[in-house]
Protein backbone atom coordinates (compact mmCIF):
# COMPACT_ATOMS: atom_id res chain seq x y z
CA UNK A 1 0.00 0.00 0.00
CA UNK A 2 1.10 3.77 -0.49
CA UNK A 3 2.64 4.98 2.30
CA UNK A 4 0.93 8.30 1.44
CA UNK A 5 -1.33 9.63 -0.51
CA UNK A 6 -1.94 12.83 -1.44
CA UNK A 7 -4.81 14.54 -3.91
CA UNK A 8 -4.13 17.98 -5.27
CA UNK A 9 -6.49 20.24 -6.69
CA UNK A 10 -5.63 22.04 -9.23
CA UNK A 11 -7.35 25.06 -10.94
CA UNK A 12 -4.67 26.77 -13.43
CA UNK A 13 -2.82 29.15 -10.12
CA UNK A 14 0.26 28.37 -8.84
CA UNK A 15 0.78 25.19 -6.95
CA UNK A 16 0.74 26.03 -3.18
CA UNK A 17 3.87 25.26 -1.09
CA UNK A 18 1.93 22.24 0.60
CA UNK A 19 1.05 21.01 -2.97
CA UNK A 20 4.79 21.62 -4.22
CA UNK A 21 5.92 19.86 -1.95
CA UNK A 22 3.90 17.18 -1.86
CA UNK A 23 4.83 16.47 -5.44
CA UNK A 24 8.45 16.69 -4.62
CA UNK A 25 8.38 14.20 -2.72
CA UNK A 26 6.29 11.61 -4.56
CA UNK A 27 7.28 8.24 -6.69
CA UNK A 28 4.04 8.20 -8.51
CA UNK A 29 1.94 10.60 -10.17
CA UNK A 30 -1.85 10.00 -11.34
CA UNK A 31 -3.51 13.03 -13.30
CA UNK A 32 -4.79 14.18 -16.80
CA UNK A 33 -2.12 14.89 -19.69
CA UNK A 34 -1.94 18.56 -19.03
CA UNK A 35 -1.28 17.65 -15.51
CA UNK A 36 1.08 15.09 -15.49
CA UNK A 37 3.70 17.62 -18.21
CA UNK A 38 3.50 20.23 -15.13
CA UNK A 39 7.13 21.11 -14.58
CA UNK A 40 6.51 20.17 -10.95
CA UNK A 41 6.49 16.39 -11.67
CA UNK A 42 9.62 14.51 -10.07
CA UNK A 43 11.00 13.13 -13.64
CA UNK A 44 11.43 10.12 -11.59
CA UNK A 45 7.94 9.06 -10.85
CA UNK A 46 5.61 6.60 -11.97
CA UNK A 47 3.05 8.56 -14.42
CA UNK A 48 -0.51 6.89 -14.16
CA UNK A 49 -2.60 8.77 -16.99
CA UNK A 50 -5.79 8.88 -15.05
CA UNK A 51 -8.98 7.14 -16.81
CA UNK A 52 -11.01 5.36 -14.71
CA UNK A 53 -10.10 6.25 -10.87
CA UNK A 54 -11.04 2.81 -9.63
CA UNK A 55 -8.75 1.46 -11.63
CA UNK A 56 -6.23 3.84 -10.58
CA UNK A 57 -6.76 3.54 -6.71
CA UNK A 58 -5.85 -0.30 -7.64
CA UNK A 59 -2.19 0.65 -8.78
CA UNK A 60 -1.99 3.31 -5.82
CA UNK A 61 -3.17 0.61 -3.52
CA UNK A 62 -0.51 -1.62 -4.60
CA UNK A 63 2.37 0.84 -4.82
CA UNK A 64 5.10 1.15 -2.21
CA UNK A 65 5.90 4.76 -1.61
CA UNK A 66 4.62 8.20 -2.04
CA UNK A 67 1.78 8.84 -4.28
CA UNK A 68 -0.14 11.94 -5.65
CA UNK A 69 -3.30 12.51 -7.60
CA UNK A 70 -3.52 15.42 -9.98
CA UNK A 71 -7.26 16.55 -10.41
CA UNK A 72 -8.69 20.02 -11.85
CA UNK A 73 -10.81 22.04 -9.38
CA UNK A 74 -11.92 21.26 -5.96
CA UNK A 75 -11.37 17.16 -5.85
CA UNK A 76 -13.61 16.74 -3.30
CA UNK A 77 -16.29 18.36 -4.82
CA UNK A 78 -18.10 15.87 -7.55
CA UNK A 79 -14.01 14.52 -7.62
CA UNK A 80 -11.97 11.69 -7.16
CA UNK A 81 -11.82 11.89 -3.14
CA UNK A 82 -15.12 10.03 -2.91
CA UNK A 83 -13.58 6.58 -5.01
CA UNK A 84 -10.13 7.00 -3.45
CA UNK A 85 -11.36 7.14 0.16
CA UNK A 86 -13.80 4.00 -0.79
CA UNK A 87 -12.96 1.14 1.82
CA UNK A 88 -12.36 -1.30 -0.54
CA UNK A 89 -8.81 0.29 -1.33
CA UNK A 90 -7.71 1.27 1.88
CA UNK A 91 -6.22 4.42 1.45
CA UNK A 92 -5.70 7.50 3.96
CA UNK A 93 -5.93 10.05 1.80
CA UNK A 94 -4.65 13.88 2.41
CA UNK A 95 -6.51 16.68 0.03
CA UNK A 96 -4.80 19.81 -1.09
CA UNK A 97 -7.82 21.48 -2.28
CA UNK A 98 -8.23 24.06 -5.40
CA UNK A 99 -11.15 26.55 -6.24
CA UNK A 100 -14.13 24.23 -8.13
CA UNK A 101 -14.88 24.57 -11.38
CA UNK A 102 -18.23 25.47 -10.67
CA UNK A 103 -16.89 28.53 -8.64
CA UNK A 104 -14.63 29.79 -11.02
CA UNK A 105 -17.18 29.20 -13.72
CA UNK A 106 -19.73 31.55 -12.01
CA UNK A 107 -16.82 34.15 -11.39
CA UNK A 108 -16.10 34.19 -14.78
CA UNK A 109 -20.06 35.22 -15.45
CA UNK A 110 -19.98 37.57 -12.01
CA UNK A 111 -22.83 35.73 -10.72
CA UNK A 112 -23.97 34.58 -7.29
CA UNK A 113 -24.14 30.46 -7.03
CA UNK A 114 -25.32 29.80 -3.71
CA UNK A 115 -28.75 29.55 -4.79
CA UNK A 116 -27.76 27.39 -7.99
CA UNK A 117 -28.42 23.55 -8.45
CA UNK A 118 -25.44 21.68 -9.60
CA UNK A 119 -25.27 18.56 -11.50
CA UNK A 120 -23.47 16.16 -13.21
CA UNK A 121 -24.22 14.82 -16.72
CA UNK A 122 -22.98 11.57 -17.99
CA UNK A 123 -24.29 9.46 -20.87
CA UNK A 124 -25.86 7.53 -18.09
CA UNK A 125 -27.41 10.91 -16.16
CA UNK A 126 -27.53 13.05 -18.84
CA UNK A 127 -31.27 13.11 -19.07
CA UNK A 128 -31.92 13.71 -15.32
CA UNK A 129 -29.54 16.80 -15.95
CA UNK A 130 -31.75 18.27 -18.12
CA UNK A 131 -34.90 17.68 -16.08
CA UNK A 132 -33.26 19.78 -13.77
CA UNK A 133 -32.23 22.09 -15.76
CA UNK A 134 -36.11 22.09 -16.56
CA UNK A 135 -37.66 22.61 -13.59
CA UNK A 136 -34.90 25.43 -12.01
CA UNK A 137 -34.18 28.88 -13.05
CA UNK A 138 -30.13 28.25 -12.35
CA UNK A 139 -27.97 25.29 -12.74
CA UNK A 140 -24.72 24.46 -12.88
CA UNK A 141 -23.74 21.08 -15.51
CA UNK A 142 -20.64 19.78 -15.05
CA UNK A 143 -20.50 18.28 -18.61
CA UNK A 144 -18.34 14.92 -19.81
CA UNK A 145 -17.75 13.57 -23.73
CA UNK A 146 -21.27 12.65 -25.48
CA UNK A 147 -23.23 14.84 -22.04
CA UNK A 148 -21.91 18.10 -23.36
CA UNK A 149 -23.86 21.66 -24.26
CA UNK A 150 -24.84 20.20 -27.92
CA UNK A 151 -26.49 17.24 -25.67
CA UNK A 152 -27.96 19.58 -23.16
CA UNK A 153 -29.09 22.31 -26.15
CA UNK A 154 -30.99 19.40 -28.00
CA UNK A 155 -32.57 17.42 -24.67
CA UNK A 156 -33.97 20.92 -23.83
CA UNK A 157 -36.11 21.27 -27.14
CA UNK A 158 -39.34 23.46 -26.28
CA UNK A 159 -37.80 25.10 -23.61
CA UNK A 160 -35.88 28.60 -23.90
CA UNK A 161 -32.77 28.60 -21.67
CA UNK A 162 -29.60 30.70 -21.94
CA UNK A 163 -25.98 28.65 -21.65
CA UNK A 164 -22.99 30.49 -20.13
CA UNK A 165 -20.10 27.75 -21.26
CA UNK A 166 -16.84 28.27 -19.81
CA UNK A 167 -14.28 25.98 -21.36
CA UNK A 168 -11.13 24.73 -20.19
CA UNK A 169 -10.99 26.64 -17.28
CA UNK A 170 -7.32 27.96 -15.54
CA UNK A 171 -5.73 27.09 -18.87
CA UNK A 172 -4.55 29.40 -21.71
CA UNK A 173 -7.20 28.36 -23.74
CA UNK A 174 -9.82 29.31 -21.38
CA UNK A 175 -13.03 30.43 -23.09
CA UNK A 176 -16.37 31.57 -22.01
CA UNK A 177 -19.51 32.17 -24.57
CA UNK A 178 -22.94 32.96 -24.27
CA UNK A 179 -25.38 31.15 -26.39
CA UNK A 180 -28.92 30.16 -26.05
CA UNK A 181 -30.01 26.96 -25.75
CA UNK A 182 -31.32 25.95 -29.08
CA UNK A 183 -27.75 27.34 -30.52
CA UNK A 184 -25.75 25.43 -28.56
CA UNK A 185 -25.82 22.38 -31.15
CA UNK A 186 -24.64 24.53 -33.60
CA UNK A 187 -20.81 24.75 -31.88
CA UNK A 188 -18.07 22.07 -31.39
CA UNK A 189 -17.10 22.78 -27.54
CA UNK A 190 -13.78 21.61 -26.12
CA UNK A 191 -13.36 19.50 -22.75
CA UNK A 192 -13.71 19.85 -19.91
CA UNK A 193 -16.15 22.62 -19.34
CA UNK A 194 -19.00 23.64 -17.58
CA UNK A 195 -22.28 25.16 -18.81
CA UNK A 196 -23.99 27.41 -16.03
CA UNK A 197 -27.78 27.07 -17.51
CA UNK A 198 -30.31 30.31 -16.60
CA UNK A 199 -33.97 30.91 -17.73
CA UNK A 200 -37.36 31.41 -16.42
CA UNK A 201 -39.30 33.93 -14.41
CA UNK A 202 -37.46 34.40 -11.12
CA UNK A 203 -40.61 33.13 -8.21
CA UNK A 204 -41.77 34.97 -5.21
CA UNK A 205 -39.21 32.06 -3.10
CA UNK A 206 -35.96 33.38 -5.04
CA UNK A 207 -33.77 35.38 -2.42
CA UNK A 208 -33.75 38.76 -3.11
CA UNK A 209 -30.96 41.59 -2.43
CA UNK A 210 -30.30 40.11 1.25
CA UNK A 211 -29.50 36.60 -0.01
CA UNK A 212 -31.12 33.20 1.01
CA UNK A 213 -29.92 30.76 4.14
CA UNK A 214 -29.35 27.43 2.36
CA UNK A 215 -27.34 26.58 -0.53
CA UNK A 216 -30.03 25.97 -4.08
CA UNK A 217 -33.10 25.66 -4.14
CA UNK A 218 -35.17 26.92 -0.81
CA UNK A 219 -37.46 24.24 0.33
CA UNK A 220 -39.46 26.84 2.25
CA UNK A 221 -40.40 28.83 -0.73
CA UNK A 222 -43.45 29.12 -1.65
CA UNK A 223 -46.85 28.68 0.76
CA UNK A 224 -46.65 25.49 3.37
CA UNK A 225 -48.27 22.08 2.65
CA UNK A 226 -49.16 20.39 -0.03
CA UNK A 227 -52.14 19.69 -1.96
CA UNK A 228 -53.00 23.34 -1.73
CA UNK A 229 -56.53 24.26 -1.89
CA UNK A 230 -58.82 25.13 -4.33
CA UNK A 231 -58.12 29.26 -3.92
CA UNK A 232 -54.57 28.64 -4.35
CA UNK A 233 -55.31 27.98 -7.68
CA UNK A 234 -58.37 30.55 -8.00
CA UNK A 235 -61.05 28.42 -6.89
CA UNK A 236 -61.77 27.01 -10.32
CA UNK A 237 -61.02 23.23 -10.27
CA UNK A 238 -61.94 20.00 -11.92
CA UNK A 239 -63.69 16.74 -10.39
CA UNK A 240 -60.70 15.30 -10.99
CA UNK A 241 -58.51 17.81 -8.69
CA UNK A 242 -60.06 17.78 -5.61
CA UNK A 243 -57.44 18.44 -2.61
CA UNK A 244 -57.70 14.92 -1.23
CA UNK A 245 -57.62 12.87 -4.67
CA UNK A 246 -54.70 15.09 -5.59
CA UNK A 247 -52.46 14.26 -2.43
CA UNK A 248 -52.85 10.88 -3.06
CA UNK A 249 -52.10 11.10 -6.66
CA UNK A 250 -49.04 12.81 -5.13
CA UNK A 251 -48.03 10.28 -2.55
CA UNK A 252 -48.19 7.71 -5.30
CA UNK A 253 -46.24 9.23 -7.85
CA UNK A 254 -43.20 10.41 -5.30
CA UNK A 255 -42.49 12.94 -8.04
CA UNK A 256 -38.66 14.25 -6.89
CA UNK A 257 -35.82 16.22 -8.01
CA UNK A 258 -34.74 14.70 -12.07
CA UNK A 259 -37.75 13.33 -12.81
CA UNK A 260 -40.03 14.38 -15.72
CA UNK A 261 -43.60 14.15 -15.09
CA UNK A 262 -46.35 14.64 -17.32
CA UNK A 263 -49.92 15.59 -16.38
CA UNK A 264 -52.12 14.70 -18.93
CA UNK A 265 -55.19 16.78 -19.01
CA UNK A 266 -54.05 19.41 -16.50
CA UNK A 267 -57.20 21.36 -16.12
CA UNK A 268 -56.33 24.60 -13.41
CA UNK A 269 -52.65 22.85 -13.11
CA UNK A 270 -53.14 21.62 -9.22
CA UNK A 271 -51.02 18.69 -9.95
CA UNK A 272 -48.77 19.86 -12.24
CA UNK A 273 -47.57 22.51 -9.82
CA UNK A 274 -47.54 20.92 -6.69
CA UNK A 275 -45.27 18.15 -8.78
CA UNK A 276 -43.45 20.94 -9.81
CA UNK A 277 -43.00 22.46 -6.26
CA UNK A 278 -41.41 18.72 -4.95
CA UNK A 279 -37.97 19.52 -7.51
CA UNK A 280 -39.81 17.61 -10.94
CA UNK A 281 -39.70 18.84 -14.33
CA UNK A 282 -43.31 19.03 -15.42
CA UNK A 283 -45.31 18.84 -18.85
CA UNK A 284 -48.50 19.90 -18.47
CA UNK A 285 -50.91 18.82 -21.18
CA UNK A 286 -54.22 19.95 -22.25
CA UNK A 287 -56.41 19.91 -25.06
CA UNK A 288 -58.56 23.01 -23.77
CA UNK A 289 -56.39 26.30 -24.42
CA UNK A 290 -57.78 27.96 -21.83
CA UNK A 291 -56.98 25.29 -19.57
CA UNK A 292 -53.39 25.84 -20.38
CA UNK A 293 -53.48 29.07 -19.58
CA UNK A 294 -54.80 28.74 -16.09
CA UNK A 295 -51.96 26.44 -15.47
CA UNK A 296 -49.56 28.92 -16.35
CA UNK A 297 -50.97 31.61 -14.41
CA UNK A 298 -50.73 29.10 -11.46
CA UNK A 299 -47.43 28.42 -11.83
CA UNK A 300 -46.15 31.98 -12.25
CA UNK A 301 -48.44 32.40 -8.61
CA UNK A 302 -46.54 30.04 -6.98
CA UNK A 303 -43.06 30.69 -8.56
CA UNK A 304 -42.45 27.37 -10.03
CA UNK A 305 -40.84 26.30 -13.71
CA UNK A 306 -43.69 24.42 -16.23
CA UNK A 307 -43.39 23.27 -19.91
CA UNK A 308 -46.88 23.45 -21.31
CA UNK A 309 -48.28 21.23 -24.11
CA UNK A 310 -51.38 22.18 -25.75
CA UNK A 311 -52.60 19.50 -27.67
CA UNK A 312 -55.12 15.70 -27.45
CA UNK A 313 -53.84 12.88 -25.96
CA UNK A 314 -52.71 10.02 -27.62
CA UNK A 315 -51.35 11.84 -30.37
CA UNK A 316 -49.86 14.92 -28.46
CA UNK A 317 -47.96 12.13 -26.38
CA UNK A 318 -45.95 11.11 -29.18
CA UNK A 319 -42.96 13.70 -29.43
CA UNK A 320 -42.94 14.27 -25.89
CA UNK A 321 -39.57 13.48 -24.19
CA UNK A 322 -39.22 10.52 -22.17
CA UNK A 323 -41.47 10.31 -18.59
CA UNK A 324 -40.41 9.14 -15.12
CA UNK A 325 -43.90 9.26 -14.15
CA UNK A 326 -47.24 10.01 -15.45
CA UNK A 327 -50.56 10.98 -13.79
CA UNK A 328 -53.47 11.19 -16.29
CA UNK A 329 -56.33 13.44 -15.98
CA UNK A 330 -58.38 13.37 -18.47
CA UNK A 331 -58.60 10.97 -21.74
CA UNK A 332 -59.22 7.41 -20.09
CA UNK A 333 -58.49 4.01 -20.78
CA UNK A 334 -57.11 5.05 -24.60
CA UNK A 335 -55.07 7.67 -22.97
CA UNK A 336 -53.49 5.38 -20.06
CA UNK A 337 -52.91 2.50 -22.99
CA UNK A 338 -50.90 4.98 -24.44
CA UNK A 339 -48.65 6.31 -21.33
CA UNK A 340 -48.19 2.65 -20.48
CA UNK A 341 -46.48 2.02 -23.90
CA UNK A 342 -43.88 4.47 -23.22
CA UNK A 343 -42.79 2.61 -19.47
CA UNK A 344 -42.90 5.47 -17.20
CA UNK A 345 -42.07 3.75 -14.18
CA UNK A 346 -45.30 4.93 -12.51
CA UNK A 347 -48.76 6.06 -13.81
CA UNK A 348 -51.83 7.03 -11.38
CA UNK A 349 -55.27 8.24 -12.82
CA UNK A 350 -59.02 8.23 -11.55
CA UNK A 351 -61.88 6.82 -12.68
CA UNK A 352 -65.81 8.01 -12.00
CA UNK A 353 -66.90 4.24 -11.91
CA UNK A 354 -66.33 0.79 -11.23
CA UNK A 355 -66.52 -0.49 -14.34
CA UNK A 356 -64.24 2.29 -15.79
CA UNK A 357 -61.35 1.33 -13.24
CA UNK A 358 -61.71 -2.31 -13.90
CA UNK A 359 -61.12 -1.16 -17.43
CA UNK A 360 -57.94 0.98 -16.87
CA UNK A 361 -56.77 -1.75 -14.46
CA UNK A 362 -56.80 -4.52 -16.77
CA UNK A 363 -54.75 -2.71 -19.51
CA UNK A 364 -52.04 -1.73 -17.07
CA UNK A 365 -51.70 -5.43 -15.85
CA UNK A 366 -51.74 -6.44 -20.04
CA UNK A 367 -48.67 -3.59 -19.68
CA UNK A 368 -47.06 -5.33 -16.82
CA UNK A 369 -47.73 -2.91 -14.15
CA UNK A 370 -48.43 -3.66 -10.43
CA UNK A 371 -51.93 -2.33 -10.27
CA UNK A 372 -53.63 -0.55 -6.93
CA UNK A 373 -57.16 0.59 -6.81
CA UNK A 374 -58.67 2.11 -4.47
CA UNK A 375 -62.23 3.85 -3.70
CA UNK A 376 -61.53 7.29 -2.05
CA UNK A 377 -64.46 9.21 -0.61
CA UNK A 378 -64.47 12.85 0.85
CA UNK A 379 -66.67 14.86 2.44
CA UNK A 380 -66.44 18.18 3.12
CA UNK A 381 -68.08 19.86 5.81
CA UNK A 382 -68.81 23.50 6.98
CA UNK A 383 -67.26 23.99 10.20
CA UNK A 384 -69.10 26.80 11.15
CA UNK A 385 -72.51 24.45 11.04
CA UNK A 386 -70.53 21.50 11.01
CA UNK A 387 -72.94 20.10 8.11
CA UNK A 388 -71.62 18.65 5.06
CA UNK A 389 -70.48 20.77 2.23
CA UNK A 390 -69.20 18.97 -0.54
CA UNK A 391 -69.11 15.14 -0.96
CA UNK A 392 -66.52 13.25 -3.78
CA UNK A 393 -66.38 9.75 -5.29
CA UNK A 394 -63.16 8.22 -7.01
CA UNK A 395 -61.58 5.25 -7.54
CA UNK A 396 -57.82 5.97 -7.37
CA UNK A 397 -55.82 3.48 -9.83
CA UNK A 398 -51.88 3.49 -10.02
CA UNK A 399 -49.52 1.19 -11.58
CA UNK A 400 -45.92 0.17 -11.02
CA UNK A 401 -43.06 -1.36 -13.35
CA UNK A 402 -42.19 -3.86 -10.51
CA UNK A 403 -38.76 -4.12 -12.38
CA UNK A 404 -38.07 0.17 -12.19
CA UNK A 405 -39.89 0.51 -8.90
CA UNK A 406 -38.06 3.70 -7.11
Amino acid sequence: MADRVTVIGWDGSPLTTAARAALGAATLVAGAAHHLALPEVPAGAERIRLGSVALAARRIAGHRGTAVVLADGDPGFFGVVRTLRAPEFGLEVEVVPAVSSVAAAFARAGMPWDDAQVVVAHRRTLRRAVNVCRAHTKVAVLTSPGAGPAELGLLLEGVHRSFVICEELGTAHERVSVVTSDKAADHTWRDPNVVIVLGGPAGPGTAGETGGWIAGRDPSAGPRGWSLPADAYGGDLKEGETQLLRASQLARLGPRVGDLVWDIGCGSGAFAVEAARAGAAVLAVDSDRAACARTDVAARRLGVQLQIVHGTAPHVLENLPEPDVVRVGGGGAAVVSAVADRRPQRIVTHAATRDAAELIGRDLTEHGYGVECALLQSVELDTRAWTEKERSVAFLLSGVLPRRSA
